[in-house]
């Protein structure tokens, strides 16, 4: 009797699992398997945020693994070698997994192939991870895509392929292989930190079913105009779900569509969340086809942007929330405390950040990829990239978000800086997002000391946008080597 190994990586789910449903259909045992080798991504290791999603995704995998009667077997890498002592120990023909697309992992990966089909092992990888693989997507010149929007405009026109059911039955090995306890692998902190994650969010297949049912419960229907606005419950929240291969994206579309009449790009609330999914995969395309993107301008003259040169400590500020804008310090302690931040938020921070600090958008990026539960590496980087304005499909340099129109435009209400900034709650709605505004009588008679209460604005936001221009005129014309001021 064949048996094949089934190696989970960012696929932990049983439904709509390609790798999972081959093994099953073509060998008579099957042995799930979780190699943890987190140097093999170096330098983008998992973050501490990332880490603690996967220990409790990890164990709702287990669970759902036990009631069909099979266990999850985990090992430690270097994974070649972990692989090869599974082989020996149950006698496996095959080991099949899903697909990554990050240039570590795909190297690895490749290698891994090949050693094991020349040792005479079945080695099969699927595409569990997207919609479409990033090289089957091209221009009429058959070169990739830098835009997003001719790129969408050639997804929506494909088939979608149709999800996976979960295997009826998991024909488990006969013998018990040895598995390290999950605890073994230490992914939770040791000084506990995590309490806004516990409460915010329930990793695991099921709970992102759970998620995805709430938002197709009414969300979706305004989401074109409701994404927009932090301080209501507009927004999916399934992106670390779909990071974590909880649930694919096949099964996201194929649901949009069940409640569209199978139409769903003719629903402006499901086009417009859709497109959301395709720019999700428009990251892992750029990521695929140009690696260096990760950690390097696509745009190469953007190397020679003159970012400031002592920034410690404004840096530290904006991590920790402490920037005296109210709509950038809400959107950071909102990740600090969940492990998420919403997308319009992500944008102003990122573009603070890097346009009116002028510190390396590179910065920004590490500090969410050790923070967010949803820390992706092609997302964050074609994040980041867009807002700096060097990326493939990047925003124009000169749009610079400005912090209090923002928050005035999308926070109206105050909704999301009082819930996350609850010190600003004296000041009226009038001067809540530019609190150093509020007059000295009226501060004095509700109790507000700027400064005190809050802090007063890191910097000035039009002398530094001014700063941020002339900086990228100075990449335009080729001679970036400092600024006025």
């Amino acid at each position: 009797m064949s048996t094949a190994l089934v190696w989970f990586r960012r696929d932990l789910r049983l439904a709509d699992n390609p790798a999972l449903s081959a093994a099953c259909r073509e060998h008579e045992r099957v042995l799930p398997v979780f190699i943890h080798a987190p140097d093999e991504e170096a330098p983008w290791a998992p973050g501490a945020a990332s880490r603690w999603w996967l220990q409790h995704s990890l164990t709702a995998l287990g669970e759902a693994l036990a009631r069909k009667g099979v266990p999850l077997v985990i090992r430690r890498g270097p994974t070649r070698e972990a692989l090869q002592a599974l082989i020996r120990e149950t006698g496996a023909t095959a080991v099949y997994w899903n697909r990554l697309y990050e240039p570590a992992p795909v190297a690895r990966d490749t290698g891994l192939k090949r050693a094991l089909r020349e040792q005479g092992i079945r080695a099969e990888s699927f595409d569990g991870n997207v919609l479409h693989e990033p090289w089957a997507v091209m221009n009429g010149s058959g070169e990739p895509y830098r835009v997003f929007t001719p790129y969408w405009k050639a997804v929506a026109r494909m088939e979608q392929p149709r999800p996976l059911p979960e295997p009826a039955a998991l024909p488990g090995p006969a013998l018990r292989t040895p598995s390290l306890a999950l605890a073994e692998l230490g992914l939770l902190p040791s000084i506990p930190w995590d309490k806004g994650l516990r409460e915010a969010w329930t990793p695991g297949e099921a709970g992102a079913r759970a998620r995805l049912a709430a938002f197709l419960d009414g969300i979706w229907i305004d989401y074109d105009s409701a994404r927009n606005l932090p301080g209501r419950p507009g927004v999916s929240r399934l992106s670390p779900h779909l990071h974590f291969g909880e649930l694919s994206p096949r099964q996201v579309w194929a649901a949009i569509g069940a409640r569209c009449g199978n139409q769903p790009l003719e629903s402006h609330g499901g086009e417009s969340f859709l497109r959301e999914l395709a720019w999700r995969e428009f990251a892992i395309y750029v990521l695929w086809h140009w690696p260096q993107s990760a950690d390097q301008p696509l745009q190469a003259r953007f190397a020679e942007y003159p970012w400031a040169e002592d920034y410690a400590r404004p840096l530290a500020a904006w991590q920790h929330g402490r920037t005296g804008y109210p709509l950038v310090d809400a959107g950071m302690r909102e990740l600090w405390t969940t492990g998420w931040m919403h997308n319009r938020v992500r944008m102003m921070v990122a573009s603070f950040l890097t346009k009116n600090l002028r510190i390396p958008w590179q910065e920004g990026a590490r500090w969410f990829w050790d923070t967010l539960v949803d820390a992706d590496l092609a997302s964050n980087s074609l994040g980041w990239q867009w807002t700096a304005g060097c990326g493939v499909d990047a925003a124009p340099y000169f749009r610079v978000f400005n912090p209090v129109r923002q928050g005035e435009q999308y926070d109206g209400d105050g909704a999301y800086v009082r819930r996350w900034l609850p010190e600003l709650d004296p000041v009226p709605d009038k001067y809540l997002h530019a609190p150093w505004a509020l007059p000295a009588a009226e501060a004095a008679r509700v109790g507000y000391h700027s400064g005190i209460n809050y802090p007063e604005p890191l910097v000035d936001f039009a002398a530094s946008r001014a700063l941020a221009l002339e900086g990228y005129e100075r990449v335009k014309a080729g001679g970036a080597r400092g600024l006025s001021a």
